[in-house]
This record gives structure tokens, sequence and C-alpha cells, in this order.
């Protein structure tokens, strides 16, 4: 069953998006978009991070040092096996040279050892556990639309400066959520907060009414909401419904702005929001995501997908200046080059735990009466530079970063 969806979902990609199942060869560079194609997480990555990732192979003709640019896409269910599964057979069977989106923190877990076992690069535009440039980081992955470090950072900095430090947080009971819990209390610590109560649920949750009830019982300042996707947009639309935002502030620390526009300006105003990106923040952001929009039936893109466009993008820089696709000659191409594009912050790049170094930004979702069109959603309360928003590089896990270190004396 799972093999036939699987294929199904394959299909249905290559149909809708335009792209044809590759010929294996050499001169051929392969682009695997592994995401959640059809469960909770498909708005925010899914068709739409295929969409960006074709919009920057079409930036160099789909062509690169006279090798040929072409994507494959699976659907991983959420489910690391599957992700796995795929990840080997691209690597091992189908001449796949890199792996972009692998949104949801488990499935990206599992793919980043195989990407360090078989030598080939996983660039996380989806994913943002922080382990994976943490305890867990190599040589060949990147994180590139966010981490949980820096989510929890910057919404507790926010807040800091309106007094709102006790928090009771609703979280997903999986990688995303405990390592979202860890960087909240973490950041809470740091301004002087606390965590007054925690309430897990699992993946795919309808109902939320006990959950919000005990938030909002708990007499927090900011009921925190530590899930993505349609868990994401279930839990904001049920705490309205149950008022909680009356007396309490609704923060969302994974929701992104696919999952903003589905709910509605009038259930989701005045909810906190943190991101890196932003279509609406100035020129650039905006030409782009109308490029985007026009491949998407006019759809602005979430932050993930955003990434995935953005990762793409400079992978391909790299193979050009490396004027190879050899895995160890694109990895040190990479973390040599500036990360260029409409969709960063200036100045952005790789640091040696693999994260790329990015402003990510606070914001509050309008009220109908303040938005002037469709994906008018966003007022932005705050921006936070990148060397404020990451894990500083002396508290860091990663291995890489420890041995870039001088030796104490």
């Amino acid at each position: 069953m799972a093999i036939r969806r699987h294929v199904r979902t394959m299909a249905a990609c290559a149909a809708v998006l335009g792209f044809i199942a590759p010929a294996r060869a050499d001169d051929t560079i392969r682009i695997g978009v592994l995401t959640d194609m059809s469960g909770p997480y498909s708005d925010i990555a899914g068709r739409g991070s295929v969409a960006a990732a074709q919009l920057a192979i079409g930036e160099f003709g789909g062509n690169v040092g006279g090798r040929r640019v072409e994507i494959v896409a699976a659907d991983h269910q959420n489910k690391p096996d599957i992700g796995s599964a795929t990840a080997r057979k691209w690597f091992d069977n189908e001449g796949v040279d890199v792996i972009v989106d692998v949104i949801t923190s488990s499935v990206a877990l599992a793919v980043q050892h195989i990407a360090r076992d078989k030598n080939k690069v996983v660039i996380f535009s989806g994913a943002g556990a922080d382990q994976l440039t943490g305890a867990a980081c190599t040589q060949n992955s990147f994180v590139w639309s966010w981490d949980t470090y820096a989510l929890a950072n910057v919404a507790s900095k926010a807040f800091a400066r309106e007094n709102l430090k006790d928090w009771y947080l609703i979280e997903v009971d999986y990688a995303l959520g405990r390592a979202l819990e860890q960087g909240v209390r973490g950041a809470l610590d740091r301004a002087g907060g606390k965590v007054v109560g925690v309430s897990r649920h699992p993946l795919g949750t309808s109902d939320f009414s006990s959950y919000l009830l005990q938030g909002q019982g708990s007499g927090a300042s900011v009921v925190a909401l530590l899930n993505g996707g349609a868990d994401a947009v279930n839990s904001v639309k049920q705490a309205s419904e149950f008022r909680v935002n009356e007396k309490q502030t609704i923060a969302s620390l994974a929701m992104l702005i696919n999952d903003v526009k589905a709910l509605g300006l009038r259930d989701a105003q005045g909810l906190r929001i943190t991101e890196s990106f932003y279509w609406d923040l100035d020129d650039r952001t905006r030409a782009w995501s109308a490029r985007y929009g026009a491949k998407m039936n006019g759809a602005m893109p979430s932050m993930i997908q955003a990434g995935t466009y953005s990762a793409v993008r400079h992978y391909l820089r790299a193979v050009q200046e490396a004027g190879t696709k050899d895995t160890d000659s694109v990895i040190k191409a990479m973390r040599a080059l500036p990360v260029e594009d409409a969709t960063v912050s200036a100045g952005a790049h790789l640091r040696g735990d693999g994260r790329l170094m990015r402003d990510f930004y606070s914001f509050r979702v309008k009220r109908p009466s303040e938005s002037r069109a469709e994906w008018d959603l966003y007022e932005k309360i705050a921006t936070i530079p990148a060397a404020e928003a990451a894990v500083p590089s002396e508290q860091s896990a990663c291995p890489l970063m420890k041995r870039s270190q001088p030796p104490a004396r």
C-alpha cells in the first residue's frame, strides 16, 4: 500500500510540475526533493518546494557547467523508514547528488546519517531540529531556513521586551516539539522567564480542547504552540473558539504563512509568528515571490519553500564554482561562497556547523481591517540579526565546531 501510494505521488508530481524521470548519466546533476506531499506539512513544503527548486534551476538555464540539472521528488509521509529507504535508493541507484527540504525532523535525522555514509550532500530547508547542526552535525549536511534554537530565541527576545515571560507549552510529541521545548526553556532562562506547564499531543491531532483549557487555566502570559502544519492551524483555530487569545498571547513557533492564510485573519489575528522569510519584506522578496506565485496559482511561499529555492541555487553555484559535482569539492565551494539571493538577508553565510547564518523576524498577524491584499498578513515587530538569533559558536555541540576552535592553554 505504501509503495503504491509513493508511486502515485511521484507520478502526480511529474504530471503537475512538468518534470520527467531523468536518465542516469555522469553529465547530469540530480536534485532530490524529499518532502511531505500529502500530509500535515504539504502546504508549507510539498509541491511548493519542488516549484521553488525549479525556479533555482531555471536561473541557470537548466544547465551548470555542461551538466543538465534534473529533479526527482518523493513523499516521505513523515516516516523515517520511508525517508531513509528513499534516500538510499536515490543515492545508490538513481544518481541523486543532493537531497533538499526533508521536512519533519525525525526523517531529517535519519537521512542525515545516510548522506554522511554515502558522502552526498543534504540541505535541510524543511527541518530544523537543533541536533542537525549540534551533536549530529556532519560535513555533508546544512540547515537552511530555520532551527529550533533560533525560533525559540527570537520569540523569547521579542516577548521579553513586553514583559511576557511566563509560558505554557502545547507541543507535538515527536522530535520537533521536544527540540522546540528545549529551545524555549533555554531562551526563557536567559530572559528571566519560565515554563509553567506543558501538554503534548500526537502528530495529526484534531481536537486540542483539553490542551488549550489547561493552557488557559495556567494563567501564563503566553500560550506557545510548538507544532506545525495542520496541527498548528487546528490549535490556533480552536484557541480562537475558546477565546484564549482574549487574555493571553498566542504564539506559534513553527506556523508559517501558508497556515495563516488557510486559517484566515479572523481566527489568526494577533497571533505571534517567527520566520526567516516573508514575501513582503522588500522589493527583492516581492519580485522573487511574484515569480513563485506565477508557478503556484498566486500563492506566496513559506520560509521553507523559499529556503528550498535558496539551497538549490547555492548548491548549483558551488558546482559551477568547483567545476565538478564531486561532493568534497562542492562542499568546499558551498562553505566558501557567500549565500546571495533574493530570499536571504545581506551577509548570509554558512557557519562551520552547517547552519546558514541569516536574520530572523518576529511578526504579528494583522487584523482583517489592516490587510490590504490577499497575502498581506504580517506586521513586522522586530528583526533579530543572525548572530543574535543563532546558538553562540562557543555553545555549539557540533564536533566540527569544537575541532575548529583553538586548544585550551
